[in-house]
């Protein structure tokens, strides 16, 4: 096996251990190579879930659900193909993310518009799916070779980039949440100030009292008179 094909498989097999991932991977044109570069790796039983070789468009629709329709209209070898083999993988093996190949590795591409050397990865999680296409030029084995090495890293480089949005989107809803409690003491900050100018704005209420004024409002009771003659 080439070592950077080794090293590639390396690095992505790390990112998956660090993060607790697990990986499934559906293939055509590379029929089991990159799942046996995967398995190569000691451990691939903790975070390698299982893998399809759908070479067959039959096997892809039955086995992966790809929508005939679109392998009609667009050819095994292309984007959305790409995207629904990675899709039907990640449910059936209930993954966290999955790799798909599909592509042309010669020597003849067996009646296809597209050149011997062509191929399409797929790459999907629960959240989102992307696919990427590249040309490699070389016989048979070396195209096999080549798309294996393509897929481990556009795997990685897809990973990544989630992670980078990820990250992003969770500093943007941190922002967000900031904000919003900074607006939230404006305003009640704002409230207090006003609340305050009332209060010493408003007219007393109470009555006011002199001494002057008798208040004979307390005093009850009957006025008795006392005569001498009575005893």
């Amino acid at each position: 096996m080439d070592a950077n094909i080794q090293a590639a498989a390396a690095r992505l097999v790390r990112k998956l251990k660090k993060g607790g991932f697990s990986l499934t991977v559906a293939e055509s044109c590379t029929g089991g190579l990159l799942a046996s570069t995967l398995t190569d790796i000691t451990g691939a039983s903790t975070w390698f879930r299982q893998s399809w070789v759908t070479y067959a468009n039959e096997a892809k629709i039955e086995e992966l659900g790809v929508n005939p329709e679109d392998l009609n209209a667009r050819g095994a070898v292309s984007a959305k193909v790409a995207i629904q083999m990675a899709q039907g993988a990640l449910k059936g093996a209930k993954a966290d993310y999955a790799i798909s190949v599909t592509g042309i590795a010669g020597p003849t591409n067996e009646g296809s518009s597209k050149p011997v050397g062509t191929v399409y990865v797929g790459i999907a999680s629960k959240f989102w799916a992307e696919a990427k296409r590249t040309q490699i030029g070389g016989t048979r084995a070396e195209n096999k070779n080549g798309f294996v090495h393509f897929a481990l890293r556009t795997a990685m480089e897809c990973f990544e980039a989630a992670m980078n949005r990820e990250i992003a989107e969770n500093l943007e809803a941190e922002m967000a949440e900031l904000e919003a409690q900074r607006k939230k003491a404006q305003l009640e900050a704002e409230r207090e100030r006003r609340d305050q100018e009332a209060r010493e704005n408003a007219p007393w209420q109470d009555e006011a009292w002199s001494e002057d004024e008798e208040d004979n409002s307390d005093e009850i009771g009957l006025k008795v008179e006392w005569s001498d003659s009575e005893e």
